[in-house]
């Protein structure tokens, strides 16, 4: 988040035009520039002094090489002079506008169309417009006697021209800036850098209001690896309300209360319907206590919601809390989550009309400084104070409320709004603030530019059923590799990514992923990137998911045995990849191979064994006795102590580019959910018999009879 210099628009721009004073800093050395000393601060929180080095910006930095001409000297070119400026932020991504940087969020490209229609909305806009003010200019110039004469009807020709509209013209839309235009329209650009979490709670700090709740959006698709890290350090300003009945719902801090709630959202990417979506409440709100580390045990965690934006689930709800709330609503999450998308859902729109009831009690919604309380401020001229922007202030400046404002850009690009994004509602009620995303995964840089869009799961997904035996490893997208730890039970695996699942041994998996195998098998990755891979952790199969697997054996309605009564045990876990979905493994053990005690060696020491170096086995014992027949024999080692400890759950390894982006969670089910469904029709319906075992056996009958009938005539 920085500002740039706009120089090569300063070059081109004309003298009596107004320039807001964060498009160039030099102006504050020029005549006409009126220090910001002389104005009374406005917002809550003052910046450091003017003379420091160090500032605050919001987007991008400008060069220290670039140089500006000053704004006196007037070019040498001749510009028609546009009635508007452009926009101080650009409303899809929210950065601040400027000229001068094309590669850069906000650069407006002054050739554009839509750029220059926006400055200049007087002109003709359409074509069709154009051709008939031409049209109209040549009539006019023409002599209507001397066209009478020559037989032309002059009042038909100026009938044949259509009626000047005179209805007042909306004002045009503003426009995206060239990086938005190019998201929008050509899915091309690039990734902002992402803020980090203090920058975050800074921006915070300088909220203009009293009253603030802080929205965590969590993604569905790999919940809850989307947890904002270090939460703990916005939980102490924004502390969570605990278990215990008298504790408090909220406290000030610093003059501001601020709460927070959990949104996890595309939730349709969970369940097919809504009922079973909520169905999994009880088991998010305990994977989500199990993230928070220590502070998940004490916390109620009463504020989770799970709502989808494609499918309207719960958003209906979600703005009417927004509203109630009033205040400022702040937008947190890391980078592709779907902070945008479920902002234009929510936010409550068209409600400029309000009129609060008379026995309402209204509260003070702006926090006042002590510097505005203990002195009063002279009025200033609205016009220097709109031109005005605080360079040390990490929030844009409130924009003019409307009924219906344009929403932030929702694209695919992860990184795609650039600075905080500012929609008032309700005439003065609060407002809605989309932040930056932080940095949510670098697993995109590993993988082929063509290929990173399909690292994001945009729709639910009905995995296959896959087996994984003794052996065998299942490879996601050629570069990400589970394999499951010898000697182990055989394995069912159900992939809910979006890069294709593989199945192979486990030797031909590793030359996949290392790149050096020549099997038509392809790998999204990066060339390189095999050189990488490493191993990103264990993990343990150890949720028993009996009940829900078995069927009928366990069910209330059926035979209703205890699990405790079974031979066998089915155990399962999920394994996640960071912002791009998770893997269901299943797999049913023997009870007493799960529960069976662990053997420890415990071998006597001989002098045998003191003149070898390290310890040895039982074999290796054997042979040196063997070797060594004039010694006496010694006696065979003791047989293991058997030992009881945690039960033998099965392991599965998992590797990814440099061991990261890998994560574990207790098993969601969600091939119960999600897998096909089982019809009528499919049921009665049989595969159709193959004819070439009856073809084969016609053919031998016909032989036989044939044979049969050469014999009857001899």
């Amino acid at each position: 988040m920085r500002r740039a210099l706009t120089s090569k628009w300063l070059n081109k721009a004309p003298i009596g035009l107004d320039l807001p004073v964060f498009l160039c800093p030099l102006l504050a050395t020029t005549s006409s520039y009126v220090p910001r000393s002389s104005l009374p601060v406005s917002s809550r929180v003052r910046g450091a002094p003017w003379a420091a080095t160090l500032r605050r910006c919001l987007h991008m930095q400008a060069d220290s090489s670039t140089t500006v001409t000053p704004v006196s000297d007037p070019p040498p070119t001749v510009l028609t002079v546009p009635t508007k400026t452009l926009p101080r932020q650009c409303r899809g991504c929210g950065a601040l506008s400027q000229t001068s940087h094309p590669n850069e969020p906000g650069y407006f490209d002054l050739s554009r169309k839509a750029v220059q229609k926006y400055l200049a909305p007087d002109g003709p806009s359409s074509r069709s417009q154009r051709e008939d003010k031409i049209y109209e200019d040549a009539l006019r110039q023409l002599d209507s006697k001397e066209l009478e004469k020559q037989g032309v009807d002059v009042r038909a020709l100026a009938l044949s021209l259509p009626p000047a509209d005179n209805r007042p013209q909306a004002s045009p839309k503003k426009p995206l800036c060239d990086r938005c235009h190019f998201l929008l329209h050509n899915h091309t650009g690039e990734s902002i850098y992402h803020p980090s979490v203090e920058s975050i709670r800074d921006t915070l700090f300088e909220s203009p209001y009293k009253y603030n709740h802080v929205y965590h959006v969590l993604d569905a698709a790999d919940f809850p690896m989307s947890l904002v890290p270090k939460i703990s350090q916005l939980l102490e300003t924004m502390p969570l309300r605990s278990r215990n009945r008298r504790s408090r719902a909220g406290k000030f801090y610093h003059g501001q209360k601020t709460e927070m709630s959990f949104i996890i959202t595309r939730s349709d990417l969970l369940a097919p319907t809504k009922p079973q979506v909520d169905s999994l409440f009880p088991y998010l709100r305990e994977v989500l206590r199990e993230a928070l580390g220590r502070v998940g045990p004490g916390v109620r965690l009463g504020n989770l919601r799970a709502v989808s934006a494609k499918r309207s689930w719960w958003t209906k709800e979600l703005k009417e809390d927004i509203w109630k709330r009033g205040g400022g609503g702040w937008m947190l999450g890391k980078a592709n989550v779907g902070k945008s998308q479920l902002f234009e859902a929510v936010f409550p729109k068209g409600r400029m009309d309000w009129d609060p009831s008379k026995h309402q009690i209204t509260v003070d919604m702006e926090a006042k400084a002590q510097e505005e309380l203990a002195s009063p401020v002279e009025e200033e001229s609205p016009e220097i104070q709109d031109d005005l922007l605080d360079e040390f202030s990490l929030l844009p400046p409130k924009p003019k409320e409307i009924q219906f404002p344009d929403m932030p850009l929702v694209s695919d690009l992860p990184g795609t709004t650039a600075s905080p994004i500012r929609v008032p509602f309700g005439n003065g009620r609060g407002e809605l603030i989309d932040l930056p995303g932080l940095e949510r995964s670098g697993l995109e840089k590993h993988v082929k530019k063509e290929h990173r869009l399909s690292l994001l799961m945009q729709s639910r997904i009905v995995p296959e059923q896959m087996t994984l035996k003794q052996g065998q490893s299942l490879l996601l997208g050629g570069f990400i590799r589970i394999t499951p730890r010898e000697p182990g039970p055989i394995m069912l695996t159900y992939a809910f990514t979006p890069t294709k699942p593989h199945v192979c041994r486990t030797d031909k998996a590793i030359s996949i992923q290392n790149q050096t195998g020549e099997v038509n098998v392809e790998n999204i990755a990066l060339p390189g990137t095999g050189e990488k891979t490493e191993l990103a952790n264990s993990f343990q199969l150890k949720w028993d998911v009996t009940k829900q697997r078995t069927g009928p054996l366990t069910r209330k309605s059926a035979v209703n045995l205890d699990v405790d009564r079974l031979p066998y045990r089915v155990l399962s876990a999920d394994i996640l990849i960071e912002g791009v979905g998770w893997v269901e493994i299943v797999t049913q053990v023997r009870t007493k191979d799960l529960f069976a005690p662990r053997s420890l060696p415990n071998i006597e020491e001989t002098e045998t064994d003191t003149e070898l170096n390290g310890p040895i086995s039982a074999m290796e014992r054997l042979e040196a006795i063997g070797e060594n027949t004039s010694e006496k024999r010694q006696p065979l080692p003791a047989p293991a102590e058997q030992v009881s400890g945690e039960p033998n759950w099965p392991i599965v390894d998992v590797y990814s580019p440099e061991g990261k982006f890998i994560s574990c969670r207790q098993p969601m089910n969600g091939w119960m959910l999600n897998k096909p469904r089982v019809t009528a029709a499919s049921q009665k319906s049989r595969p159709r018999k193959s004819m070439k075992g009856a073809k084969k056996l016609e053919k031998k009958l016909r032989r036989e009879r044939e044979a049969a009938g050469a014999t009857a005539t001899v």
